[in-house]
C-alpha cells in the first residue's frame, strides 16, 4: 500500500517542495527512511510510533519505507514528523486520501501526539501557494506567521488526532486570517528614541549622515561615553521597513528559530550586537548544515560590533564579502546556500587599551607602542570599508543632568527619509539604492564639486595622506551631506564636514598627547 503527502523543507531563506512517499509491505516490522535524511529525520520513527499509538490510532506491524523526494538534497529537522505519520495512516486507510493531496503538511510531533512549532513556516506557506495547493496544515503556534502569505489557506492545529479529523472531514476548522497592513503598522514601533541621549550633538549628526547614506560608522571614545546607547538608536532614524523588506527579515528569523512566539511579521529594523567571543560561523553563518549568522540576522538593519579590536581577526575578515556584496555564500559538499546580508555596520572601540587617551579627567597609562598594537588588531582593508569615523567624548556633569533633550527620532528620520528619496530617484536606473554603494562611475557622474570644494579635497588628501579609497569615501559622505541639505552640488562646507569624519585614516589619529 502506497501513500503520498505534500511537504516542504528549507534551503537558504526559501523553501522547496518535498513529496513524502510511504510504502507498507508485508514482512518483519521495520521502519526505514531514504532520501538523504539526517539523524533527526531518522529519529522520527520513534516519535511517530509513540505519537500514533498514544493518539488512539493503529500503528502497522509491517515493513515501512519512507522516501523523501527529491532524494538529491539532504533533509534535516523534525518537521517531517507530521507528513510521515499522516502518510502511514493514509496507507492504512485511517486517513481519507481525497483531501490529502490538497494540503501541504508540516510539523513536529511529541510522544503524546501534540504538534510542536517548527522553523520556516513563512517560506513553507509560500511553497504551498506556488504549488497551487489549497492550504497548509501546521502547528497552531505557527499559523499567524504563515497567514501573512496571501493566496493559500492556513490551518493551525494542535495534535495528530485533530489533523486526522480535519483531513477526514470530521472537523471543521476556520483558516487563520491576518490583516498584514494592520499588523505591520502596529508593530512598527521602537522602544528607544534618539531624544533619550543627552549631549553628543556632533555624534548624533554623524549618525544622521550615516543613516541618510547607508554608510558604515565607527564610534571611538572612552568607556561610558554612550557609544552603545547611540548605536542602539540608529535603527529608529533609518527609513521605515517596506513590507517586502519585512517579509525577507521575517523569513530569516523564522528559519533561524528566532521569531518571537505568536509574531506574524517583524516590522522594525533588526539590531544585532554579538559578543566579541563569537566564532566565524556565528558571525557570517555556517555549520555542517548551513545556518544564517549575525550578519544575516542584521539584514535590513544594524550590526553593532562593540569593542571592535577584541573580536578575532579571522572573524572580522569574514565581513569583507557581506560588506561588499550584501550576501553571504556558504558552500558545503552537498549544497551551497546564499543568505542576504545587507546591513549597516556600526563599530565601537576605545582610543587605547585602557580607554582614556586624551581624556581630560583621567590619565592614560598606555605607551605609543601599546596604542599602535591595539589599533593594528583591526585590519586596514576593514577600516577602509567604514565611511565615517567619529569621536565620542565623555559627557560633562552639566550635559548629563541639565542638558536639553535633543530631537526625537521621528524628526531626524524625516530628514533621513527625504535624503533617501533623493537617492532613490538618482539611482532609479541602477542596481544601488544609497550613496554608500556608489562605484567609480557613479562618483564621476553624481559628485560634482565647485572649485572651492575641489581645492579643499586636494589639500585634505595631501595633509592626511588619504588613499584613493579614502578619497572615494569622503566624496560619498559629502554627497549624502549635500542630499540632507537639499543641494545638487557638493559645496565646500559639505566636503569640510565629510573630511572631519575620516580622522582615523591609516590609524593616524589619537596620537595627540
Amino acid at each position: 500500500m502506497l501513500a503520498k503527502v505534500h511537504s516542504g523543507a528549507i534551503l537558504g531563506i526559501d523553501a522547496y517542495p518535498v513529496e513524502v512517499e510511504i510504502d507498507l509491505s508485508p514482512g518483519l516490522p521495520s521502519f526505514s527512511t531514504v532520501g538523504l535524511p539526517d539523524v533527526s529525520v531518522k529519529e522520527s520513527r520513534d516519535r511517530i510510533r509513540a505519537a500514533i499509538r498514544n493518539s488512539g490510532l493503529t500503528f502497522p506491524s509491517k515493513r515501512i519505507t519512507v522516501n523523501l523526494a527529491p532524494a538529491a538534497i539532504r533533509k534535516e529537522g523534525a518537521a517531517f514528523d507530521l507528513p510521515m505519520a499522516i502518510g502511514i495512516l493514509a496507507a492504512q486507510e485511517q486517513v481519507e486520501r481525497a483531501r490529502l493531496g490538497s494540503y501541504l503538511l508540516i510539523g513536529e510531533l511529541s510522544l503524546d501526539g501534540q504538534l510542536r512549532p517548527i522553523k520556516g513556516a513563512l517560506p513553507l506557506a509560500v511553497v504551498a501557494r506556488d504549488q497551487g495547493l489549497e492550504g497548509i496544515v501546521l502547528p497552531r503556534e505557527n499559523q499567524h506567521e504563515a497567514a501573512v502569505v496571501k493566496g493559500v489557506r492556513v490551518y493551525g492545529l494542535g495534535s495528530l488526532p485533530e489533523v486526522v479529523q480535519f483531513l477526514n472531514g470530521e472537523r471543521v476548522e476556520a483558516p487563520a486570517e491576518i490583516d498584514v497592513e494592520a499588523v505591520f503598522a502596529e508593530s512598527a514601533r521602537y522602544e528607544v528614541d534618539l531624544a533619550d541621549v543627552r549631549g553628543q550633538q556632533h555624534v548624533k549628526r554623524a549618525l544622521e549622515v550615516a543613516a541618510a547614506g547607508g554608510h558604515n560608522i565607527l564610534l571611538l571614545g572612552p568607556p561610558g561615553a554612550g557609544k552603545t546607547m547611540l548605536a542602539r538608536r540608529l535603527p529608529t532614524i533609518l527609513p521605515p521597513l517596506t513590507l517586502e523588506e519585512a517579509l525577507v527579515t521575517t523569513k530569516i528569523y523564522s528559519i533561524a528559530g528566532m521569531l518571537p512566539p505568536e509574531t506574524a511579521l517583524l516590522a522594525t529594523r533588526p539590531f544585532r550586537s554579538p559578543h566579541h567571543t563569537i566564532s566565524d560561523a556565528g558571525l557570517v553563518g555556517g555549520g555542517n548544515i548551513p545556518r544564517p549568522g549575525e550578519v544575516s540576522l542584521a539584514h535590513n538593519g544594524v550590526l553593532f560590533l562593540d569593542e571592535l579590536p577584541e573580536f578575532k581577526r579571522g572573524a572580522l575578515e569574514t565581513l569583507r564579502q557581506p560588506l561588499e556584496d550584501g550576501v553571504v555564500t556558504i558552500s558545503r559538499a552537498h549544497t551551497s546556500v546564499t543568505y542576504p546580508a545587507q546591513f549597516m555596520l556600526v563599530a565601537a572601540m576605545n582610543p587605547c587599551p585602557c580607554g582614556y587617551l586624551n581624556d581630560p579627567r583621567r590619565e592614560c597609562l598606555c605607551t605609543p607602542s601599546q596604542i599602535q598594537h591595539y589599533f593594528s588588531r583591526v585590519s586596514g582593508p576593514l577600516l577602509d570599508r567604514i565611511d565615517i569615523h567619529v569621536e565620542v567624548p565623555p559627557l560633562r556633569f552639566r550635559e548629563l543632568v541639565g542638558g536639553e533633550a535633543g530631537e526625537p527620532s521621528s524628526t531626524v528620520a524625516g530628514r533621513v527619509k527625504s535624503a533617501r528619496l533623493r537617492q532613490q530617484e538618482r539611482f532609479s536606473r541602477s542596481r544601488i539604492f544609497c550613496n554608500a554603494h556608489m562605484g567609480s562611475r557613479h562618483l564621476r557622474r553624481f559628485c560634482q564639486m565647485g572649485p572651492d570644494a575641489e581645492n579643499l579635497l586636494a589639500a585634505a588628501m595631501e595633509r592626511l595622506g588619504l588613499s584613493a579609497r579614502g578619497h572615494d569615501r569622503i566624496l560619498k559622505v559629502a554627497r549624502t551631506i549635500a542630499d540632507l541639505a537639499g543641494s545638487e552640488t557638493i559645496a565646500a562646507e559639505h566636503l569640510a564636514e565629510a573630511v572631519q569624519y575620516r580622522s582615523l585614516d591609516r590609524g593616524a589619529v589619537f596620537f595627540r598627547r
